[in-house]
């Protein structure tokens, strides 16, 4: 049979590929330098290391089941590494079927004396135990683990499902020295591969085996033997402003896309997009939800169904469902999807609650359509062809007067066209059944913001007191409205709490409403001073925006997410009346992130008895490459100290 496998590599410019070997040798077995080996060289934090990992995935040609030889060596660096001891299989199973582990071997390896001594896994020290309805879990501990000990493990999976061709992750938590992974693969079944994570193969080498799988009738196969590796695969260390990161771990994915059997009978697994547009519209959950008729008189008062003006009637709509039904917290799209139960309980999932929405709009004449999102935590969906599962998340976009609105009413505090900052994961599938899906970029419409003026006033007797207002927009205005409206007590005790040195009164919010787009909030304060003789040293800086630099990694291989674009103020009047004179002010200072992606402007000025402070921060973008990092790091760093070092010293005439 000719083979047809298709490669479709993403990030392909990080490729790289090697015919040679090395003089060095990556193995399974355990020598004495690695037991006497106390720290790895090229990281220093490394609490334990990947010495050495293998896998192995072919179709048997016995049981045509799916094999995968797995073989892991493991230098245990430290107390902090031993959870690297602990393993744990996941096992997929469906419709009775499902996957098995055999032939699990494992050894620890310490050196006690200058010799060498093994401790081995007892078979009654491996557990198994439900997860959920698609995993079992599979677990055991390697026995007398201490610090310096090296672990080697291994153990096979047969699996049912050609399908779900075993990925391989070539990077996890803690560095790995060597990575490899081979496969066979028949040319019966034609795989889209996917390279994930933007680091170099050490080792990508194909090569074809004349009749490795026998089927009926002197029936044959050729495979095709792949051989992918990685070497000096550094840890992956998570840190603020990032999505998931299975969008970021260096690993490769495979995804059916066609099987032919030997009766020459061919399955088309990977669909277009048309053909699933039919399917989901079709769908006896999903699409037919979407598609129910509903009668506007059972839910909406009759002023929201008379009203004229599209843009009132969409907000009454909106505020109607997500004044009324509570989210239960589950993200499901294919199941358990049902308008009726949300009707009946006032509860439900977000398909169920956002399809309502749908069908209200819809039914009110306004052109609505769902949008698939796969939340932040999930990860990216793949655009390459569809992959109906990369989605965990129904929202809806509405149209009006040529402009578009995102709409998710499982938030009460959201406000119209706010969508979660858990759907901010860059783009979504829109799904318009008339014309065609779509992708849709996930980009807020408004823009967030932070203002806050303060006017202050210091006394004969060093009194410093004065008024602030605040104005907050876009997600940071969210944010303060669930915390205010929550509960306000604990908001402005909380807001004490921020700021020690600070006593706040006669709090108020002007802004109403828990989903006013803005948030305005105004209060007194009473700030202490450092007094030092005739002087006084002032931190200009009653609130700061970043106490610490959120950036510390030396290197960071994978894109910055704020999630929305965003602007800081901070503007300061100082009165200080006839009693003082300002000698020393804070440096005035301006700096900006490569092609003016980022911006901060420090200026202080000194008119009569009053000194006038303006600092201002701007991300002119939601997501910056990390070849941004260094950049946005000193320029934290910056804002930081600007925030934390300045100081105004008065002196008493």
């Amino acid at each position: 049979m000719k083979k047809y496998y298709t490669f479709l590599f993403l990030l392909t410019s990080f490729m790289y590929s090697f015919s040679q070997t090395e003089n060095k040798s990556y193995n399974y077995r355990v020598s004495l330098n690695e037991l006497k080996m106390t720290s790895y060289e090229k990281d220093s934090t490394a609490n334990a290391l990947v010495l050495f990992e293998h896998g192995n995935s072919y179709i048997d040609n016995n049981d045509y089941t799916l094999k995968t030889e797995e073989k892991r060596k493991i230098k245990i660096l430290n107390r902090e590494g031993f959870n690297k001891a602990n393993v744990t299989i996941y096992l997929y199973n469906n419709d009775n079927r499902k996957e098995k582990v055999k032939n699990i071997v494992a050894t620890t390896y310490n050196l006690v004396n200058g010799k060498v001594t093994t401790t081995k896994l007892k078979e009654v020290d491996i557990f198994e135990e439900k997860y959920n309805d698609n995993y079992t879990l599979v677990k055991f501990a390697l026995p007398n683990i201490k610090e310096g000990s090296v672990i080697n493990y291994s153990y096979t999976i047969q699996s049912p499902f050609k399908f779900k061709y075993k990925g391989w992750a070539f990077q996890s938590d803690i560095p790995k020295l060597y990575s490899e992974y081979n496969t066979s693969i028949p040319a019966n079944w034609e795989y889209n591969v996917k390279l994930v994570g933007g680091k170099k193969l050490f080792k990508n080498e194909q090569d074809i085996k004349k009749n490795c799988l026998s089927g009926s009738r002197g029936a044959s196969a050729d495979c095709t033997i792949s051989t992918y590796a990685m070497k000096d695969v550094p840890a992956f260390i998570e840190e603020d402003y990032m999505t998931s990161k299975s969008n970021y771990l260096a690993r490769i994915e495979y995804e059916l896309k066609i099987f032919k059997d030997f009766e020459g009978n061919i399955n088309n697994y990977t669909k277009t997009w048309k053909t699933t547009d039919r399917e989901f519209r079709t769908d006896k959950d999903i699409g037919k939800q979407l598609s129910k008729s509903i009668n506007l008189e059972d839910f909406l008062s009759e002023t929201s169904i008379n009203e004229t003006d599209l843009y009132k009637k969409a907000e009454a709509i909106y505020k109607y469902v997500q004044e009324n039904y509570t989210w239960n917290g589950d993200y499901k799209i294919f199941k358990d999807v049902s308008v009726k139960d949300l009707i009946k309980n006032k509860s439900g999932n977000v398909s169920s609650i956002n399809i309502l929405l749908h069908n209200l709009l819809k039914e009110a004449d306004i052109d609505v359509k769902p949008v698939l999102i796969s939340t932040r935590d999930h990860g990216f969906p793949t655009k390459i062809y569809p992959v109906i599962s990369d989605f965990n998340y129904l929202i809806v976009q509405v149209t009006m007067d040529n402009k578009t609105y995102l709409l998710d009413a499982t938030d009460p505090y959201l406000s119209f066209g706010e969508i979660p900052f858990r759907c901010l994961n860059s783009y979504a599938r829109l799904m318009d059944f008339k014309n065609g899906s779509q992708w849709v970029d996930l980009e807020p419409n408004k823009l967030s913001k932070i203002q806050i003026k303060a006017e202050l006033n210091i006394d004969e007797n060093e009194n410093i007191t004065g008024t602030i207002s605040s104005k907050k927009t876009g997600y940071h205005a969210l944010n303060s409205r669930k915390k205010y409206y929550q509960n306000s007590d604990s908001y402005v005790t909380n807001l004490e709490d921020k700021y020690p040195n600070i006593d706040i009164s006669n709090h108020k919010v002007i802004s109403e409403g828990k989903t006013n787009p803005d948030f305005i909030e105004t209060y007194a304060i009473a700030y202490n001073s450092d007094e030092t003789g005739d002087n006084i040293y002032l931190n200009p800086f009653f609130t700061t925006f970043f106490k610490e630099n959120p950036f510390k990694l030396q290197e960071r291989t994978y894109p910055i997410d704020f999630g929305y674009k965003d602007t800081y103020y901070y503007i300061l009047k100082l009165n200080f009346g006839d009693n003082y004179t300002a000698s020393e002010l804070p440096k005035n200072s301006r700096f900006t992130l490569p092609n003016n992606k980022g911006s901060v402007l420090f200026t202080n000025v000194l008119n009569e008895n009053a000194v006038s402070m303006m600092f201002k921060i701007s991300f002119k973008d939601a997501v910056y490459p990390a070849e941004y990092y260094p950049y946005l790091k000193a320029f934290m760093s910056n804002i930081v100290d600007i925030q934390t070092k300045s100081l105004i010293l008065l002196k008493k005439k």
